[in-house]
């Protein structure tokens, strides 16, 4: 009979499988993009496309286990931008010069989590990543508004309108981000100067709710 600690020992076991068919999708992502494949992925682990089923379903369980990983690392560095020590100007800065640095420095991860191939094999013809993805950015939309609302005293509806901006603000960094790492329009440090000069309205103006940190 099983016992508890076997049980735990094959948890860790499958836990670590887990987290290696991820490290070895993230370097096909890295170098393919939205054009990665199960069939690629399954052949950088040294495995077959049955057993890289097994362990996420399809192309879309592996997706949604990749944007966790990606979403849970660019939520802890937004974290730290909105809580470093600094004028509430030069976080509200830093925190959309992080997201921007996070999708330069890996566009290729960037355009497989949002962007679908076109080229995509006829066995993954029904992964539709604009479904998978809208998860992703409503997640991050929720979090920056918890940020705003324990941080900033926005009077009555405060609640309300703390999602509004969060939302408003990822749905921002997300279109302008996109249109300027393909196009290049001008510099990420000018990108992020013009987004927060459209961003400093009634955020500049408002207080900081009482025994918070201040935002």
């Amino acid at each position: 009979m099983e016992t508890t600690q076997q049980a735990a020992g094959q948890q860790r076991s499958a836990n670590q499988r887990r987290r290696e068919l991820l490290e070895a999708a993230d370097r096909v992502v890295l170098r393919d993009g939205p054009q990665a494949s199960m069939n690629a992925i399954a052949a950088e682990a040294g495995i077959t496309k049955p057993i890289l089923y097994r362990h996420f379903g399809d192309k879309g369980g592996l997706y949604r286990a990749l944007a966790k990983r990606h979403t849970d690392a660019l939520l802890n560095s937004l974290r730290a931008a909105l809580d470093a020590p600094a004028e509430r100007r030069e976080r509200v800065e830093a925190t959309l010069d992080t997201y921007l640095a996070a999708i330069e420095a890996r566009p290729q991860v960037y355009r497989f989590l949002m962007h679908p191939a076109e080229d995509a094999q006829p066995s993954e013809a029904g992964f539709d990543v604009g479904r998978h993805s809208a998860p992703l950015l409503r997640r991050l939309g929720e979090e920056l508004a918890t940020v705003i609302h324990d941080r900033v005293d926005l009077g009555p509806g405060s609640e309300q309108l703390a999602r509004v901006w969060g939302h408003g603000i990822v749905g921002m960094m997300h279109a302008a981000g996109d249109w300027w790492l393909g196009e290049r329009p001008c510099s990420r440090a000018e990108l992020v100067r013009s987004l927060a000069d459209l961003l400093w309205g009634r955020l500049a103006a408002a207080g900081d709710r009482a025994g918070s940190q201040a935002f």
